[in-house]
């Protein structure tokens, strides 16, 4: 029952840390934004590049060409590369298109990542978007990583936000849902994890889009319907009351 994909890694002090996975889906909006602010970046340094060699006299110019335009090249390699080198070092991770989509890549250990991971990240990029290289390895990669990832010994997580389980918010039906699921359902059959997306559904779905939030919680409480061996749903109970419902009920039975 994994509709959120989660990674746990394991620091050198035997702790273990567990993230939320970002997603091809927020991976590609974050690096949209970022190419348009990029984009922009270039126009206005070509921009300004174009209005200086105009000052260069034409007879200069025509010798010197091929030597400016490798000038141009270079340059615009170092502003790509330098672009995310440069965010993902300052901000721990993120560049504008991850800090608004609210994800950030950290290394394999838990760390943040430092200019050695950004670099390589940055200088593979280039293959990871060749014939969509990136977003094929994100797919059937366990821990999604593209091509940049691997070398550089990285993932992309969501950015977790500091939620206190105890002030989830749950409608006062949830208890009475609660304590008929305990007479009629095994809530034993429930497993951590499996509360624990249950848990982690509660906690995100006021930032989820309206039509994706009512389809993940019909998945999701049809999964624990069958997992709890539950013959048929409560009268009148959504599937947002069931999932507050077994989320009362778990902790009560535990």
């Amino acid at each position: 029952m994994r509709f959120f994909n989660q990674v746990t890694l394991s620091t050198p002090e035997s702790v273990e840390l567990e993230f939320t996975l970002a997603g091809i889906g927020n991976r590609a909006l974050a690096l949209m934004i970022d190419y348009l602010v990029l984009g922009t970046i270039l126009i206005a340094v070509l921009f300004t590049w174009g209005i200086l060699s105009i000052q260069i006299p034409e007879s200069i110019t025509e010798q010197i060409f091929p030597w400016l335009f490798a000038l141009t090249l270079l340059g615009i390699f170092f502003i790509y590369v330098g672009y995310f080198v440069f965010f993902e070092t300052l901000w721990q991770g993120q560049t504008p298109g991850k800090r608004y989509v609210k994800i950030r890549v950290i290394q394999d250990s838990g760390k943040p990542i430092g200019i050695l991971q950004a670099t390589l990240r940055a200088l593979l990029r280039p293959i990871d978007d060749t014939f969509s290289l990136g977003a094929i390895f994100i797919v059937f990669n366990s821990k999604e990583k593209r091509i940049g990832d691997l070398v550089a010994g990285t993932i992309v997580v969501q950015e977790e936000r500091r939620i206190n389980a105890d002030k989830l918010a749950i409608s006062d039906q949830a208890q009475a849902v609660a304590n008929q699921l305990l007479e009629e359902a095994n809530i034993n059959a429930l497993l951590p994890d499996d509360f624990g997306v249950i848990r982690e559904y509660l906690k995100r779905r006021k930032g989820m889009e309206p039509n994706a939030k009512l389809e993940l919680s019909r998945k999701l409480g049809k999964q624990i319907k069958d997992l709890i061996n539950l013959e048929t749903m409560p009268t009148q109970v959504g599937s947002d009351l069931f999932l507050e419902a077994i989320y009362l009920a778990y902790q009560q039975q535990k």
